[in-house]
């Protein structure tokens, strides 16, 4: 394997949707109220992206190192357990990650001044504490509740305000659809790893209420995210264009039955894969609703 290959499957490309979502609503809703401007865009979804491939790359470091990728997990390769690349190259590559993400912030900064250093700052930690430092929060249950902070509120505010230098209603609304699809990634990655996690003393929320109520929670975030386009037409914040969304439907519903199913372990993955492929169309066409 080329180092090129093994760098792509570190970075994990199946996981960027979910860091591409919350920019493109975030964007929409800005080209709606007349605020859009393109290089703060371009450069919050550049530094979304390279958090987000920060964040695999040094959980895959961090979870080899304290034992937590054991031979018999179950989800796709991780180039630290399998030695495609070694830790000090991956420990580079991590840190250089954040540093580029840290360098996108300083413009960031310098357009939309301290409430984007808060969240920049804020995310650089969680992105690196998710596995690490001396309380991380995957391994204390905390990880679906950061996802959703994060990859919802943090993502579609965060996008809005660098261009419009302010939050509304609205903004905050539908950063709720965008947090609950990514959350449910998460559920469906950690529904897969329940029993090694478990075996490993990696205490995710899948581990602390077990496999039924995660799938229940699954369910729940589903709903929670469809429902939301209603909301957003029926207090007036946009038309019935909105509910483009739920063109995205049948692929949630074929996802919530596998989840429900017999589905366990490798299984789960084209479930994950599924999860973030819906995440992304369903994040497109609801910024389409928004524009239309």
């Amino acid at each position: 394997m080329s180092g090129l290959q093994a760098w792509t499957i570190a970075i994990r490309p199946r996981t960027l949707p979910a860091a591409v979502a919350p920019v493109l609503v975030g964007t929409a809703l800005a080209i709606g109220d007349g605020v859009f401007t393109p290089l703060p865009a371009l450069a919050a979804l550049v530094g979304a992206l390279l958090i987000q491939i920060g964040a695999n790359l040094s959980n895959d470091y961090l979870d080899y190192v304290k034992g937590v990728d054991v031979p018999q997990r179950l989800g796709p390769r991780r180039v630290a357990q399998s030695g495609l690349i070694t830790l000090p190259r991956l420990r580079i590559g991590t840190a250089g990650t954040f540093a580029l993400a840290a360098l996108v912030g300083v413009y960031l900064v310098y357009v939309g001044g301290w409430p984007i250093l808060v969240i920049g700052l804020a995310s650089l930690v969680s992105a690196f504490a998710y596995t690490g430092g001396p309380f991380p929060i995957g391994y204390h249950a905390l990880g679906d509740l950061f996802v959703f902070l994060f990859f919802g509120l943090a993502g579609v505010c965060g996008t809005y305000y660098v261009q419009a230098l302010t939050i509304t209603p609205a903004v905050l609304a539908a950063a709720v659809p965008v947090g609950a699809l990514t959350v449910a990634i998460l559920v469906v990655n950690n529904l897969r790893d329940l029993k090694t996690d478990g075996q490993t003393g990696k205490r995710t929320l899948a581990v602390t209420i077990g496999a039924q109520a995660s799938r229940l929670e699954y369910l729940l975030l589903m709903v929670l995210a469809y429902g939301s386009p209603a909301l957003f037409w029926l207090v007036g914040w946009s038309s019935a264009w909105v509910l483009l969304s739920w063109l995205s439907l049948p692929l949630a519903g074929r996802l919530v039955r596998t989840v429900f199913g017999t589905a366990e372990g490798p299984a789960l993955n084209k479930a994950l894969a599924g999860t973030a492929k819906l995440d992304l169309y369903f994040c497109s066409l609801f910024a389409a609703g928004l524009l239309l």
